[in-house]
């Protein structure tokens, strides 16, 4: 337990120092540790030292996962209230599993997935906040919005635009913001222009549609959170600086 305590006060001072270089307050900044792969035990060992926020990535990992753990915190006497979060790519045929059974979903990624999750959530009665996955580096590999370039293309804005005005219309879902993955990098503030790319996405939306609230920036992980913070992050995604390199 003291090598997760350990690596979670290291992040979050970076996360704090991050913040105060870009003029900004630490506690603006969300993180979500992503447990993927990881045991229920260390997730557990992670909670016992206050993180709340937890990012898995893959539905039926993740439902089991949670109830073991909720069950090792009772067990250990501890609150069992940590908010679990989607950070993986979420295939159609999984919305039945996901929905109202998250805190926040990051990686709707078409206006198909958008309609599923709803009609489920829908079927369930709750409300699912969920935040639209933009692929802005233009990489192949990348799932999301495909919007590279966004920037010189109006018609590609609009389509987009228009996508996300029917989303919100979606009675059963909280669009919340917007979430990128930058391509791997030397140097993390080559990852910059990315970040910078989704927050003036967001900022473009919030012009165009001002009833609605995208507050967060889902952004940043391991080896460039610092970068995103500086370009405006509110979440950022921490899996092996927290619990170590995976298997």
């Amino acid at each position: 337990m003291a090598d997760v305590q350990r690596a979670l006060a290291q992040v979050r001072e970076r996360i704090a120092e991050a913040c105060l270089r870009a003029g900004r307050a630490p506690d603006s900044v969300t993180l979500v540790a992503v447990s993927k792969t990881f045991p229920a035990e260390a997730i557990a060992e992670a909670a016992a030292a206050g993180q709340r926020d937890f990012g898995e990535n893959r539905v039926e990992e993740a439902l089991p996962k949670i109830e073991e753990v909720k069950a090792r915190l009772a067990a250990w006497g501890l609150g069992t209230d940590l908010r679990w979060h989607v950070v993986g790519h979420l295939q159609s045929r999984k919305a039945r599993d996901a929905a109202g059974r998250f805190h926040l979903i990051h990686s709707v990624d078409s206006l198909k997935l958008a309609g599923k999750l709803n009609a489920r959530c829908a079927a369930q009665g709750v409300v699912q906040p969920i935040l639209l996955e933009c692929n802005v580096s233009g990489e192949d590999t990348k799932n999301g919005f495909q919007l590279h370039g966004w920037e010189r293309n109006r018609a590609l804005l609009d389509a987009f635009a228009d996508q996300v005005a029917q989303i919100a219309g979606l009675l059963n879902l909280r669009v919340c913001g917007l979430m990128t993955m930058a391509p791997i990098v030397e140097q993390p503030d080559e990852a910059r222009p990315v970040f910078a790319s989704l927050r003036a996405l967001r900022d473009a939306l919030s012009e165009r549609m001002s009833a609605l609230s995208l507050d967060h920036l889902s952004m940043g992980m391991t080896d460039d959170f610092e970068a995103a913070i500086a370009e405006g992050a509110t979440m950022v995604r921490i899996g092996r600086a927290i619990f170590g390199a995976r298997g």
